[in-house]
């Protein structure tokens, strides 16, 4: 199968009508790599290392010019303090005021349960001591997420509760002024829709500070829709809407991703083994790749500046255990091109997929 695929690689490169793409193994062995590409080029990435249950978070970055990434940083100031068990709990990171990361996770233990946060310091070299940003919401089972914009606003979400999944509610905590500090952390979403437990969630702000919440509900423990929230500034709370129902009286451990494009914002997540894509201002128009489905899960997007759009995504992954990765690219009219990949056996357990799309329109996806 790897053989198949090289051939078609060197198609693809040489095409003058669609985008390569660069794959890449997470550097130094790590986990479930989260990337986001600065307004100078610059490829930002963070990634799990360490033993699942308790391990760390690692930063590194590539410049648009360069072909190698930087030293790694540790994020978290506490070693072992974060966790990768279930794929859907990992780091989450996000670039805000003049591209200065932001970085979340939930904690690993009891020793401090919550989302614990950090920053990279004024001048660039290290990751402030972390914090727990969660005061009262701290029955954390999913991940939470991350977002941060222009205006010095930082966002971080997670989703909490002791009475059952149909109660849970999703939790924001905002700071107003780059990550300094922090508002004591309020629910936003409907007591109505609850929250799938064991699922991931994604945070992101677009220019305007408007923020987006993607989750996966739980209504009476059987409608497991995928539902979007969106809080405008100053809004006193937010409004949401189903992308798609979902009636599955179990947990799926999936997750989900938003990504922010010159256009607008794009949104992919998953269900019943197959991976779906949309983009917010069109929600009735879902696309998803071709072949036959079954086993994809924890779908991640990136769309370049000619409105190509990169899905990736893992197959046969599941708990404990590692599988393939895919991915194919979109053209800009959301229909599903020849550019397609497909590597056996590549994503270790717990491992997932990052995509970014960079300056010169090319793509890269880090498994």
């Amino acid at each position: 199968m790897c053989a198949t695929f090289i051939t078609l690689a060197l198609l693809v490169f040489s095409h003058p009508l669609w985008a390569t793409v660069e794959y890449i193994r997470v550097p130094n062995g790590g986990l479930q790599p989260q990337a986001a590409v600065d307004t100078q080029g610059t490829l930002h990435l963070i990634y799990f290392k360490g033993e699942p249950a308790a391990g760390d978070v690692f930063y590194i970055r590539r410049d648009s010019a360069a072909t190698t990434f930087t030293l790694p940083l540790r994020v978290n100031s506490q070693a072992s303090t974060a966790i990768a068990i279930g794929t859907v709990r990992g780091p989450h990171l996000a670039l805000g005021a003049n591209g200065r990361p932001h970085i979340a996770w939930m904690s690993a233990g009891d020793a401090s349960p919550g989302m614990h946060y950090t920053r990279l310091d004024d001048k660039g070299r290290a990751f402030e001591p972390q914090r727990n940003i969660s005061q009262n919401a701290i029955e954390l089972d999913g991940g939470g997420s991350i977002a941060a914009d222009a205006l010095g606003q930082v966002f971080v979400a997670w989703h909490a509760g002791n009475e059952g999944e149909e109660k849970r509610r999703v939790w924001v905590a905002r700071s107003k002024d780059e990550g300094r500090t922090f508002a004591v952390e309020t629910p936003v979403s409907p007591i109505e829709t609850g929250v799938c437990g064991c699922c991931g969630m994604r945070a992101l702000a677009d220019s305007t500070g408007q923020l987006y919440l993607l989750y996966r509900a739980a209504a009476q423990q059987i409608h497991r829709d995928m539902t979007l929230l969106t809080l405008k500034p100053d809004a006193a709370r937010p409004s949401h809407q189903t992308l798609q129902p979902w009636e599955l009286a179990a947990c799926p451990m999936s997750t989900a991703q938003l990504h922010k494009t010159g256009a607008g914002v794009q949104a992919t997540w998953e269900k019943e083994g197959q991976v779906y894509w949309t983009r917010l201002d069109t929600p009735d128009l879902l696309f998803s790749p071709t072949g036959e489905g079954g086993h994809r899960k924890h779908p991640v997007l990136s769309a370049n500046t000619r409105g190509e759009t990169l899905l990736a995504w893992t197959e046969g992954t599941g708990w404990n255990q590692g599988g393939a990765l895919a991915w194919q690219l979109f053209n800009a009219q959301g229909a599903p091109t020849l550019v397609k990949g497909y590597l056996q056996d590549t994503i270790p357990v717990w491992g997932s997929v990052a995509v970014a799309a960079l300056p010169n329109g090319s793509f890269v996806i880090i498994y």
